[in-house]
């Protein structure tokens, strides 16, 4: 037993310490985000402290958003800096080639619009969003729930074609890619099996945008704009309760807003 502790601790040894360093840490972030960040924590463990605030459902989001920009973007921002003592840069914290990014992300958010604005048609998928109910109806609340899911968004991408895919790419290459969508796909699971399938070519192509560009940032504008959209176009419909196709349905909800 003394000999295979010893071969045990010499192969350790010789791991690659950034390597280690991001596999440990993701598997470390997405436990703190799971059990302490997250609605369930809250609703165990805060809700009775603000069951009576009017903005209760907000407060549950925020908590949920911002602590997950802390557990998957500060945190692991922090480990590079100050343990791996890397530029944030190297892991995609930069435009990059911002005129292929902007125009891919352009291109996507258009093509995504057309399709929101037919999903959105079904009275039944209008409904669910935004996830937050007093955003469907009131301006601030909106800005205040788009603005704290912008953040949730950012840090949801860094951990991913950030931190993830530009930690691995030295060492495995365009596999990095491939490695980074695992851990995405299954976090979709309990999701609608479609959008979990989806999530599969979402995340390689999001992966291979980010090596294209040396930026996760175009990953944020690309998911963050689709979610947007379909906020924005859900919400209008409520409001107005239209859910046509047509030109004067576009009229009638922008002519009531």
């Amino acid at each position: 037993m003394k000999d295979e502790a010893t071969e045990l601790l010499n192969i350790l040894r010789g791991l690659d310490k950034k390597i280690v360093t991001v596999f440990l840490t993701v598997a470390v972030i997405q436990t703190v985000s799971f059990y302490f960040t997250s609605r369930m924590f809250y609703r165990i463990n805060l809700y009775d402290y603000f069951a009576s605030h009017p903005e209760e459902e907000m407060i549950e989001y925020l908590y949920w958003y911002i602590g997950d920009f802390f557990s998957l973007f500060v945190i692991s921002a922090f480990i590079i800096k100050f343990y791996l003592k890397e530029n944030l840069r190297t892991y995609g914290v930069q435009p990059g080639d911002y005129k292929f990014g902007l125009k891919i992300a352009l291109l996507f958010a258009i093509v995504m619009l057309l399709i929101i604005w037919v999903i959105s048609s079904l009275p039944s998928f209008s409904e669910q969003y935004p996830q937050l109910y007093p955003a469907k109806e009131k301006a601030g609340a909106f800005i205040v729930f788009e603005s704290a899911l912008l953040l949730y968004i950012f840090a949801w991408e860094f951990i991913w074609r950030g931190f993830m895919l530009f930690g691995l790419e030295e060492k495995f290459g365009y596999y990095a890619v491939f490695i980074q969508m695992i851990p995405f796909v299954i976090l979709h699971n309990g999701k609608p099996p479609l959008e979990t399938f989806g999530a599969i070519f979402g995340g390689l192509a999001l992966g291979i945008l980010a090596l294209r560009t040396r930026s996760f940032y175009y990953g944020v504008i690309v998911h963050y704009s689709v979610i947007l959209s379909i906020d924005v176009i859900s919400a209008l419909r409520f409001r107005v309760s239209e859910y046509g196709l047509g030109l004067n349905a576009l009229i009638n909800i922008l002519g009531n807003f």
